[in-house]
């Protein structure tokens, strides 16, 4: 069996790496400084962004087209594949100097050896491209959960041999809700790893009809409620009691769940019978994010403001969407909330990322 040690000198050696990533706009890099490195109170600081993405084309190929699940139209989408060096570019406007690469699930639904067909090559990919650009890339794992026993060996396989530093999931498998016991030994795996999942949103399509219309709300409004339905499921459901060193980090902030946390803490108090009586959680529902990681991306100081009073600076980390330009200065929307003293603008921009993903700093 390849042990991580050949693995990564293997695929240190490769070269001409080329994977998916969305370019900013070309007005957009023209409007961004090549400004590298960052300090902060005149210390050096390694910038560590944890939501950004990547397709492969040997995996997207596998459902029949180039661009995989990329088939709308997003900006940057037709430039879906870049070379590291393009990529490195853009990340260097955006003075961030690591990115942690992420695939958005899109084989949940398909048939079970396709889709570990698919989260093979990826995370093959992944690895090989990590390993070949170790300085400035970091990434997440493919699982195939819907099948969670070979999800485990995914996972094992990733951190152990692979060099990966978790994985990427979506908001639900197909009918599961995280909270799922079918899903338990992931989660039970994960902790034991000390593996990161860094949930990303998939939209809610049974709302679709009624999103409909301007604003592309299957994505404004979809998205980041689907991820507090995630949220809140795993926290009403026990998953956290049962699973109490699961790292989980969450995308846009998490959806709206820090915006009225304080009402998940009455809602079984107002209709004890609507709540499930065999379920008693050791904690209020909001004392539950501040075991949470949250990315940084609510585009505000003020939103920025109100997540660190929310759930704590020592849960937030840069997060940017890259290649998609939602924040295209991912860096200074940290150095500009005045709310942020020193000291938390390195813990965002540097060591809470470092620590729950174990990068070196």
């Amino acid at each position: 069996m390849t042990t991580r040690r050949s693995f990564l000198k293997s695929a240190a050696t490769a070269a001409g790496v080329v994977f998916c990533g969305c370019g900013l706009p070309d007005a957009a890099h023209a409007a961004l400084p090549a400004r590298r490195p960052v300090t902060v109170n005149g210390k050096k600081v390694r910038t560590i962004d944890v939501h950004s993405h990547c397709v492969f084309k040997e995996a997207a190929a596998l459902m029949g087209t180039e661009t995989g699940m990329l088939s709308y139209a997003v900006k940057g989408a037709k430039e879906a594949y870049l070379t590291v060096a393009e990529r490195t570019k853009a990340m260097d406007a955006q003075a961030i100097d690591m990115e942690v690469l992420s695939i958005n699930p899109f084989w949940y639904g398909k048939d079970r050896d396709l889709a570990a067909k698919i989260v093979a090559i990826q995370n093959e990919k992944m690895a090989e491209l990590c390993a070949a650009n170790a300085d400035r890339f970091a990434g997440f794992a493919s699982l195939t959960l819907q099948d969670p026993q070979l999800a485990v060996q995914e996972l094992e396989m990733a951190v152990k041999k692979q060099g990966l530093r978790g994985a990427a999931i979506g908001d639900k498998v197909n009918d599961w809700e995280f909270s799922n016991p079918a899903l338990h030994p992931v989660w039970a795996k994960a902790e034991e790893l000390g593996a990161a999942l860094f949930i990303h949103p998939q939209g809610v399509p049974e709302l679709d009809k009624r999103l409909a219309g301007n604003g592309w709300l299957g994505n404004t409004i979809a998205n980041p409620l689907s991820t507090t339905i995630a949220l809140q499921h795993i926290i009403f459901d026990g998953t956290l009691d049962r699973f109490p060193r699961l790292k989980l980090i969450a995308a846009h902030g998490g959806g709206y769940l820090a915006s009225y946390a304080d009402r998940s803490d009455h809602a079984c108090l107002v209709a004890p019978a609507l709540c499930d009586p065999k379920i008693t959680l050791k904690k209020k529902p909001t004392e539950y994010l501040n075991q949470i990681f949250f990315d940084t991306l609510v585009f505000t100081p003020e939103a920025l403001r109100h997540l660190a009073a929310q759930v704590g600076v020592s849960q937030l980390m840069i997060g940017s969407d890259y290649p998609y330009p939602w924040e295209a200065h991912p860096v200074d929307h940290i150095l500009n909330t005045p709310s942020l003293t020193e000291r938390d603008k390195l813990a965002i921009l540097e060591l809470n990322a470092a620590r729950v993903l174990g990068i070196k700093v």
